[in-house]
């Protein structure tokens, strides 16, 4: 065993490296990014994919903004996850006390997107999928966990959203 502590932590870094099936996929480079920054990804995206769809949407005036984006006049706060080594995808810091009429769910796996929206009453009555506490005895922070069959190709995201914004 060495004593050098750059070659310890080298080691480690090797043994505890991502998962493999990310490897030389196309999204492989959201697993070096900060959480924070996996969120504005996911945001970015979103913002540029509905322009490309000629979706109408708008974005808060402030970081601050208790809603992410605004589409088809309605709030969403946008939550975005690449797929663990269980192949799930774990949404967090979803919380019911912010003002947002809907939730979107951007699941990155190595080589495709999925996504996931539902109502903030779909959310807050469990019909979008059984949330858990981010903190063990608080109630402010949730996440919800979901396998890749339980979203939608990202491909159909137009055709969801139309779906959501009727019943909204």
């Amino acid at each position: 065993m060495t004593s050098d502590p750059r070659e310890i932590l080298a080691q480690l870094l090797v043994a505890h490296q991502n998962n493999p099936d990310w490897v030389g996929q196309p999204f492989e480079r959201i697993k070096t990014i900060s959480n924070t920054k996996v969120g504005d990804v996911g945001q970015e995206f979103v913002q540029q994919y509905l322009t490309i769809l000629n979706v109408h949407h708008e974005l808060p005036n402030s970081r601050q903004s208790p809603w992410d984006i605004k589409i088809m006049r309605k709030s969403f706060e946008i939550k975005t996850a690449s797929e663990d080594v269980n192949g799930v995808f774990q949404f967090n810091h979803i919380r019911y006390h912010r003002e947002y009429d809907a939730l979107l769910c951007i699941g990155i796996s190595p080589a495709d997107i999925h996504a996931g929206a539902w109502s903030k009453a779909d959310v807050a009555t469990g019909a979008a999928g059984t949330l858990a506490t981010m903190e063990k005895g608080a109630n402010a922070s949730y996440k919800l966990t979901k396998r890749p069959d339980q979203l939608f190709p990202v491909a159909d995201l137009k055709q969801q959203l139309d779906r959501l914004l009727k019943r909204l």
